[in-house]
């Protein structure tokens, strides 16, 4: 009896493993194929649903996972709690696989979200004054990118050739004495009240209720090489269920949404994707 019994208890213990490592496609009751995407709130996870249908309609069934930070999706998606994630750029991409030694890549570009420069108490990007203090975001990728627009409104002078590259250190010419201060990107519309000017991604200040077209005092132009980019890990761009997610971003359906809701906030990438 004693030896049945540790006999059951092995094939059970067996069933356990079985199921706890089985990998591949994962399965809705109905059948569909799974496919779960982190994504910031504005615009990303509305264009998402926005294809909910369309992609119910191809047998997958899409599950949109909302974060409020730069990090976390990536983490999720190299530890396989996600399929994929939109929200980020590719250079922000390439710079956070690059230092985490994370095998993530772009599976396709959807939209540009031009990054502007915000201020509740200056009207005139020609009437900053000395000693202003400027927030701009902490990580590499989009610090750089804030630096080069500064340079661009002619509010500082960069080191030659450093372009979206540059760090605080790169600053060669700052003639109004400018403070310029490393803020997390999420929390930079909040900076607004402790600063003079804040550069923020157009995502976090949409989500603040700013409008970019409206309301920044300078923005990118349209033709930005920032475009916002579905990262997956390498090898899974070749998943059916996820060249059938890049197909529905990349429709005109999207196109039209994006040109409608956001009047210029964000700008279709698609086009020019390779």
């Amino acid at each position: 009896m004693k030896k049945l019994l540790v006999a059951l208890l092995a094939l059970v213990s067996l069933a356990v493993v079985a199921a706890g490592c089985g990998g591949g496609e994962k399965k809705a009751a109905d059948g569909k194929a799974v496919i779960k995407v982190g994504a910031t709130a504005v615009p990303h996870a509305e264009i998402l649903n926005q294809i909910k249908g369309s992609l119910a309609k191809e047998g997958v069934d899409l599950q949109i996972i909302e974060f409020s930070d730069y990090v976390k999706p990536n983490l999720s998606l190299n530890d396989k709690e996600l399929d994929a994630n939109f929200f980020q750029h590719e250079p922000y991409l390439e710079n956070f696989a690059s230092e985490r030694k994370m095998p993530l890549i772009s599976a396709g570009k959807v939209h540009i979200e031009p990054m502007g420069i915000y201020s509740k108490t200056i009207k005139d990007i020609n009437a900053i004054p000395n000693g202003a203090k400027i927030a701009i975001p902490n990580d590499p990728s989009n610090g750089g990118r804030a630096l080069a627009l500064l340079e661009s409104a002619k509010l500082l002078k960069l080191k030659d050739g450093v372009g979206v590259k540059a760090t605080i250190g790169d600053i060669t010419g700052n003639d109004k004495k400018l403070q310029i201060i490393e803020i997390e990107a999420a929390l930079l519309p909040r900076s607004m009240d402790d600063t003079d000017l804040s550069v923020i991604n157009s995502n976090f200040a949409m989500e603040a209720n700013l409008n970019p077209v409206k309301d920044s005092l300078f923005t990118e132009p349209k033709e930005s090489p920032y475009a916002n980019i579905v990262a997956v890990r390498k090898g899974d761009e070749k998943r059916p269920e996820i060249q059938k997610l890049m197909k529905a971003l990349q429709s005109p359906e999207v196109k039209k949404f994006i040109e409608e809701k956001y009047k210029g906030a964000v700008v279709p990438a698609f086009c020019f994707a390779r």
